[in-house]
C-alpha cells in the first residue's frame, strides 16, 4: 500500500548518503543518471509522482529506492499524466509523471495536450533508447520530442548525465512561469547508467529574458483606468488565470470597488465565489441566460486570464457588439487573437491589477447599480437554481444529483469532473466557494480524465474531500484506475451519471441529426460489481430519495466508494448555443412537465 511503499522509500533513503538532501547541500557528488533524476525532483521539492516502469526508464526505477519519493504505480499512461494534472491542478505546483520509451511516452500525449490547452504545469520523464542506437528504430524508439513538439510548452532529449540536473531544473522553471504548461524531458538509457558530478545549486537555471511584451505600459494602465471608470455596464470576465495568477483578492476588490458584475468561464469557477451577489455563474455555450445577456449588452469587458475560447464567446461576428474591450493576459499571442480589444495589459494578471486599482477610486452611488439591478431582473425564475423543494416526480436527474451532492458537501469539496453533460449540469448546479474546487478538462474536453485527475487532487490534498463526477462513457475509459485509487487506499468518491447515452453527442444528434441515435446508445457493466472487483464499496442509486442516503454513506466510509446513479436517459443540457450561433441566441427548456423538475 502507499503508506509502505512510502515508508520504505525513506527508509531506504538513510542509506543513500550523498544523495540525500542534506548530503547534497553546497557539495558535489558523483551520481548516475538515475540518481540524478530524483535528487533533482527532490532538490525541487517533488514528494510524489505518478507513472509506469519500463525497459528504458528501469535504470531510473531502480535507484528510486535511494530517494523519498512517493511513486504511485497507474494502470495506463494516460492516467499518469492525469493524475500528474490533478495534483498541480488541486496544489498550484508542478506535478510529474514518468514513462518509459515507445508506447510508455505515446500514452502519455493526450493527457500532455490535456494540460497544454488549460495551461497546466506539469513535468513529464520518459525513458528513451541508448544514444547508440537512436535513429535505427529499435525496439520501443519514437521520437517523443517530434511527437510532443505541438502539445508541450517545451521538451528536451538528455543524451548525457551530466545534463540530466541542468534539464530538469529547466524544465520546472519553463512549466510554472508565465503561462504554464506542460514540458517533456526524454532521457536515454544509457544517460541513466552514465556518471556524473552533480551539484543541485550549480545545476539552477539562468534567469530567462521577459519576452519583451510583458511589461503593463503604464499608458495603458491610465486608458483602461479610464474605460472602467466611465463604463455605465461593465462585466469581468474571470477565466482560469484568475486561478493561476492565484489575483483572487485583486479581482474581487475590482468587482466591489466598482461594482461590476464577475461571469466565469468553466476554468475560471471557483476563482470569484459563486454566493457573492455580484457572481452572475458561468458565461458561454451552456451558460447562464442572464450571464450571455449582460455580456451581449454590456458596453465594457474586462477579460481577466481568459483566451476568448469559442465555447464562451459564440460567433465572433456578432459577440458583444457594443462593448469596449480589456484584456488582462500573460500570454502575447492571445491579444487580438480571437476577439480585437481596445485595450491590452500584458503580463500577470495580479500585477497588472495591482497597478490599475490605484487609479479606480470606488463608485460613490448608493446601492446597488442600476446596471447590476437589471441583471437581477433579467434572471426572472431563473434566479436560484434550488430543486431541492420540488416534487418527486419519479424521475432521477443528473441536475438532482449535481444539487444534492452541493448539499450534502456544504460546497466544500473539490470536485473533478469528466467530460459531457453531468460535466455542464456539475457547473451549473453545484457552487464553488474556493478557487482549486473545480477540476476538469475545458480546452480538449477529454474524456477519461476525471478519474486519475482526481486521484492526483486527492494525493495533493489528503485533508480535503474529493468527488468524482464522470459519465458512463468516460469513466469507462479510465475505470482500470480504480485499482490504483485501491492500492493507495485513498479516501475518494466516485459518482458515475449513468444515462445509458454517450449523452453530450446524443444531445447534438437530438437537436441537430434528428434524433438519429447513430452509436451513442452504451451498453456498460454493473458498476457496482466492477468496483466490488477492484476491492472497491459500490451502491447503486435510481431515486431521488435515495441520493443523499448514498452520498452520506460514501462520505462516512473510509476508503474508495463508487456510486452509480441512474438517471434520466433523454435529458439535455440548458441553455444551449448552437455552433455558428450568436452568444444570446441559445435553446432554451422546452414547456414539457415530465422534466421541469431537472432544471430551468
Amino acid at each position: 500500500m502507499a503508506s509502505k511503499n512510502q515508508g520504505t522509500a525513506k527508509q531506504n533513503s538513510s542509506h543513500a548518503g550523498d544523495t540525500t538532501a542534506s548530503g547534497r547541500a553546497g557539495n558535489a557528488t558523483r551520481l548516475t543518471g538515475a540518481e540524478i533524476i530524483w535528487a533533482t525532483l527532490e532538490g525541487e521539492g517533488v514528494d510524489v509522482v505518478f507513472g509506469y516502469p519500463g525497459g528504458a526508464i528501469l535504470p531510473a526505477y531502480d535507484a528510486l529506492r535511494k530517494f523519498p519519493i512517493r511513486h504511485v504505480l497507474v494502470r495506463h499512461e494516460q492516467g499518469a499524466a492525469h493524475m500528474a494534472d490533478g495534483y498541480a491542478r488541486a496544489s498550484g505546483k508542478v506535478g510529474v509523471c514518468v514513462a518509459t520509451s515507445g508506447p510508455g511516452a505515446t500514452n502519455l500525449v493526450t493527457g500532455i495536450a490535456t494540460a497544454m490547452l488549460d495551461s497546466v504545469p506539469i513535468v513529464c520523464i520518459t525513458g528513451q533508447v541508448s544514444s547508440k542506437v537512436l535513429g535505427t528504430d529499435a525496439f520501443q524508439e519514437v521520437d517523443i520530442t517530434g511527437i510532443t513538439l505541438p502539445v508541450t510548452k517545451h521538451n528536451y532529449v538528455v543524451t548525457r548525465a551530466e545534463d540530466v540536473a541542468p534539464v530538469i531544473r529547466e524544465a520546472f522553471l519553463v512549466a510554472k512561469s508565465g503561462r504554464p504548461g506542460p514540458v517533456l524531458v526524454d532521457i536515454t538509457k544509457d544517460a541513466q547508467q552514465a556518471s556524473a558530478e552533480f551539484d543541485f545549486a550549480a545545476a539552477a537555471p539562468k534567469p530567462h529574458r521577459p519576452h519583451p511584451m510583458l511589461k503593463t505600459e503604464s499608458a495603458s494602465i491610465l486608458q483602461a483606468a479610464e474605460l472602467i471608470r466611465n463604463a455605465k455596464k461593465p462585466v469581468i470576465l474571470a477565466g482560469h488565470g484568475l486561478l493561476q495568477s492565484g489575483a483572487y483578492a485583486q479581482v474581487r476588490t475590482l468587482a466591489e470597488r466598482m461594482r461590476i458584475p464577475v461571469a466565469s468561464t468553466l476554468l475560471g469557477l471557483g476563482g470569484f465565489p459563486a454566493s457573492h451577489p455580484l457572481s452572475l455563474g458561468m458565461m458561454g455555450m451552456h451558460g447562464e441566460a442572464w450571464v450571455n445577456h449582460a455580456i451581449q449588452q454590456a458596453d465594457l469587458l474586462i477579460a481577466c486570464g481568459m483566451r476568448f475560447d469559442d465555447r464562451v464567446t459564440g460567433t465572433l461576428a456578432t459577440y458583444a457588439p457594443n462593448a469596449k474591450k480589456i484584456h488582462i493576459e500573460v500570454d502575447p499571442a492571445e491579444i487580438n487573437k480571437n476577439v480585437k480589444v481596445d485595450v491590452a495589459l500584458i503580463g500577470d494578471l495580479k500585477e497588472a491589477l495591482e497597478a490599475l486599482l490605484p487609479h479606480l477610486p470606488p463608485r460613490d452611488a448608493k446601492g446597488e447599480s442600476a446596471w447590476v439591478k437589471e441583471i437581477e431582473a433579467s434572471k426572472g425564475e431563473c434566479a436560484v437554481r434550488d430543486i431541492s423543494n420540488l416534487p418527486d416526480s419519479g424521475h432521477l436527474y443528473a441536475a438532482h444529483v449535481m444539487h444534492d451532492l452541493w448539499r450534502a458537501t456544504e460546497g466544500k469539496a473539490i470536485v473533478v469532473t469528466d467530460v459531457g453533460q453531468h460535466q455542464m449540469w456539475e457547473a451549473q448546479y453545484y457552487k464553488h466557494d474556493e478557487p482549486r474546487t473545480l477540476i476538469t478538462s475545458g480546452g480538449l474536453g477529454t474524456m477519461g480524465f476525471a478519474l486519475p485527475a482526481a486521484i492526483g487532487a486527492k494525493i495533493a490534498c489528503p485533508d480535503k474531500e474529493v468527488w468524482v463526477v464522470a459519465g458512463d462513457g468516460g469513466f469507462q475509459m479510465t475505470a482500470a484506475e480504480l485499482s490504483t485509487a485501491a492500492q493507495e487506499e485513498l479516501d475518494l468518491n466516485i459518482a458515475v451519471v449513468n444515462n445509458g447515452y454517450l449523452g453530450m453527442v446524443r444531445q447534438w444528434q437530438e437537436f441537430f441529426y434528428e434524433k438519429n441515435y447513430q452509436s451513442t446508445p452504451l451498453l456498460s457493466p454493473d458498476f457496482v460489481k466492477l468496483a466490488e472487483a477492484h476491492g472497491i464499496r459500490g451502491l447503486a442509486v435510481g431515486k431521488r430519495s435515495e441520493v443523499l442516503p448514498a452520498v452520506r454513506e460514501a462520505r462516512a466510509h473510509k476508503g474508495p466508494f463508487v456510486i452509480n446513479f441512474l438517471v434520466e436517459k433523454e435529458d439535455s443540457v440548458y441553455p444551449m448555443i448552437p455552433a455558428g450561433s450568436a452568444l444570446h441566441e441559445m435553446i432554451r427548456r422546452p414547456e414539457n412537465p415530465l422534466v421541469e423538475t431537472a432544471q430551468d
